[in-house]
């Protein structure tokens, strides 16, 4: 039921031969010893945000090769757990800094939007002439004919 293998329990009890009560028993005591246990066939990324913070306080004083370590027995990445820590760690960001931030991308990103309608204007005027300029070739051309060569 452990990482990385991470079976469901349904399916450790009819291999073992274990019922299903005694494995949910089991998984639960770890749970609340703090130790990360799906045990639900999901992967990393699908694990529960309790299961991720686990993992997060499991691993906070390990080196880069106590981590890598326990990783590689939980069937984890680094970068996940990398990734896991800074969204702990934001989770408890002032309010302040959150919205400071939060304004800062919402400005970056109405300029990003200006800029890119500005570009689908000019394409915009640009295919509307191209269009308009093979009409009136097209209409030049049933008026007088194709144009002869000398």
């Amino acid at each position: 039921m452990m990482p990385p293998e991470n079976k469901p329990v349904s399916e450790l009890a009819k291999e073992n031969g274990i019922s299903e009560q005694t494995l949910y028993t089991w998984r639960r005591n770890l749970k609340s010893q703090g130790v990360p246990v799906p045990g639900n066939g999901k992967n990393a990324v699908e694990w529960s945000s309790a299961d991720k913070f686990g993992v997060v306080l499991e691993t906070a004083r390990m080196n880069e090769a106590e981590l890598a370590e326990y990783c590689r027995s939980k069937g984890l990445f680094v970068e996940q757990v990398a990734d896991w820590r800074e969204v702990c760690l934001q989770a408890n960001a002032a309010p302040g800094e959150l919205k400071r931030e939060f304004r800062e991308q919402s400005k970056s990103d109405r300029k990003q939007i200006k800029q890119l309608q500005k570009d689908l204007q000019r394409k915009e005027k640009a295919l509307a002439e191209a269009a308009a300029l093979i009409i009136l070739r097209k209409k030049a051309q049933a008026i007088w004919g194709e144009p002869e060569d000398d």
